[in-house]
This record gives structure tokens, sequence and C-alpha cells, in this order.
């Protein structure tokens, strides 16, 4: 565990830092319990594997088996994969699909080249529906570069926490100089105010 104030690495089970002396039992407390994201994803899993569980008993042979694996495995695979996968999926589908509309495009425009003025309407329309294909396939790419991205970022509090610390550290301090009129607990807190 690294202390959120100062980051220096806590391997024991102590209530405060070493380094700093602040209150590592929120953090503790909250790597013990998981958050609701972590367990909402734990609990999906579960249920996952329950649901593939009880259809791979429901299966009477083995091309039924086989038919579950190729119908529900990719489909799990989706919805586990992380957001650098699907954005790795979503351009490669991309890039296939306008390198086949660019394809079609192109061999639109040789057909009408060379085809005959009758024949050149099919030439056309092939090389409209390659256009379209290329156009597609861009907007996938775009959409793998673009917009596939982790849908919540966490933001760096460490300053605030920083500073938080510092004033509950000088009220503290004060209140120990306040109460205690020992010279070595004044020292202590003397010291305690430098940090």
């Amino acid at each position: 565990m690294f202390c959120p104030s100062c980051g220096s690495e806590e391997r024991q089970a102590s209530q405060f830092c070493r380094a700093c002396g602040s209150d590592l039992r929120a953090v503790r407390v909250s790597l013990e319990r998981p958050d609701s994201i972590t367990a909402s994803a734990v609990t999906a899993r579960q249920e996952i594997g329950r649901a593939i569980a009880e259809k791979i008993r429901a299966v009477d042979d083995a091309y039924e088996l086989k038919k579950v694996a190729e119908d529900v495995l990719p489909q799990i695979e989706k919805f586990l994969e992380s957001y650098e996968e699907k954005r790795l999926r979503r351009m490669r589908a991309g890039i296939i699909t306008a390198a086949s509309g660019l394809g079609a495009a192109i061999l639109g425009l040789v057909m009408s080249a060379f085809l005959r003025s009758a024949d050149v309407e099919a030439a056309v329309l092939i090389f409209g529906l390659g256009t379209i294909a290329f156009a597609i396939g861009l907007g996938l790419v775009l959409n793998g570069l673009l917009f596939t991205r982790p849908r919540k970022s966490v933001t760096d509090h460490s300053a605030d926490a920083r500073l938080q610390n510092s004033a509950r550290r000088r009220i503290c301090v004060a209140a120990i100089k306040t109460r205690c009129r020992s010279p070595a607990v004044i020292s202590i807190a003397n010291h305690l105010e430098s940090f």
C-alpha cells in the first residue's frame, strides 16, 4: 500500500504513515472493500459464468456444445475486452472495409474505361458502392481513433490531499502546543510543523 499524501510505501499494517504521519485507515478500508464498479464487474463475471455453465449443462451432444462455444464465447470476449482491444478491433474493421471499398471503386473506374456505353451504368454503380464502402471504412477508422476511449478518467487530487493534510497537521500542532507545556512535546510538535 502507498501513502496518498507522500507516496511512500507502507508494507506493515500500521494506522499512520511512517514518513509523513498521514492517517492510513481510510486507505486500508477502501482497499479491503472494493468500490461499486469493481464489485459490479465481479458480479457480472460470476453471472456470466453461471449462465455459461447452465447453457453447457443443457447441451445434449458434442455438436450442440460446439455451437454454444461458437456462438457464446465470442460475445463474452467482446463484453470483457478492454477499450484498447475495442479500439484495435474497430480500426481493423475500418481498414478492411475501406480497402474493400477502394478496390471496388477502382474496379468500377477500370470497368467504365473499357466497357461500351450500355455497360457503363453497371461500372458506375460499382464505383458508387465502392466509394460508399470506402467512406464507411474511414468512418470506422475515425471511430476507433477518436471516439473509442475510456468513459471515465481518474482525476489527480493529490495536491488537494497534500494541502488538506498540511492544514490538519498545522491544526494538530497548534492544539498540541496550546495544551502541552512539556519542552519535549513542543519540540516534537515543532518538528512535525516543519514537514
